[in-house]
C-alpha cells in the first residue's frame, strides 16, 4: 500500500504573505536602526555652522603655527593630558580644558579638572571602558585659541 501524500499548492494569496512578511521585517528593521541613529546621535557640532566656516582656515593657520602637539592617556581613573611644543617642551598654559565625552552622545559629557604637575596636565575621572572623545581647550600666551578633538578607547579590564 502506498500512502497518499497531500501536497499543499501555492496559490497567489501565499505569494502576497510571503511578499508582505518579507518587506515588513525591511521595514521594521530599518525604523529600528533609524531610531537608534538618532536616539544616539550628538546633535549639531556647533550652533554657527556657516560663520564659524568663514574663519576656519585662519584658525587652523594659526593653531598651525603654535606648533602644539597633544596626546592623552586614561588609566586607573586618571587621564593624562600630554602638550608639547615643536622642541619637545612642555607647553605651559592657565586655561587648559579637557572635555570627555562619548563618541556618539552627548549626554555622558565631562568636564575634567586638570591639574599641572610640571609635565602634563592631570585629573581625576572615572570612565567606564568604551570609545570616547577627548576635546582640549587652550588659549597660547599670544591669545591664539587652541581646540583638538582625541580618541580615547578605554578597555574593559581583563
Amino acid at each position: 500500500m502506498t500512502g497518499s501524500k497531500k501536497t499543499k499548492e501555492l496559490t497567489g494569496r501565499h505569494v502576497l504573505m510571503i511578499f508582505c512578511g518579507a518587506f515588513a521585517v525591511i521595514i521594521g528593521v530599518n525604523l529600528a536602526l533609524a531610531y537608534s541613529a538618532v536616539g544616539t546621535f550628538p546633535g549639531l557640532e556647533t550652533r554657527e555652522p556657516y560663520n564659524e566656516s568663514l574663519t576656519f582656515e585662519e584658525r587652523r593657520a594659526a593653531q598651525d603655527k603654535l606648533n602644539w602637539t597633544t596626546a592623552v592617556s586614561y588609566h586607573a581613573g586618571q587621564v593624562t593630558l600630554t602638550m608639547t611644543e615643536h622642541g619637545g617642551g612642555t607647553v605651559v598654559t592657565p586655561n587648559v580644558k579637557l572635555v570627555v565625552r562619548y563618541a556618539t552622545s552627548k549626554k555622558h559629557d565631562q568636564d575634567v579638572p586638570l591639574e599641572f604637575d610640571g609635565h602634563n596636565y592631570v585629573g581625576q575621572i572615572d570612565l567606564p571602558p568604551g570609545n570616547w572623545q577627548a576635546r582640549v581647550f587652550a588659549t597660547a600666551l599670544d591669545g591664539t585659541e587652541f581646540t583638538r578633538i582625541m580618541s580615547l578607547y578605554i578597555r574593559a579590564a581583563s
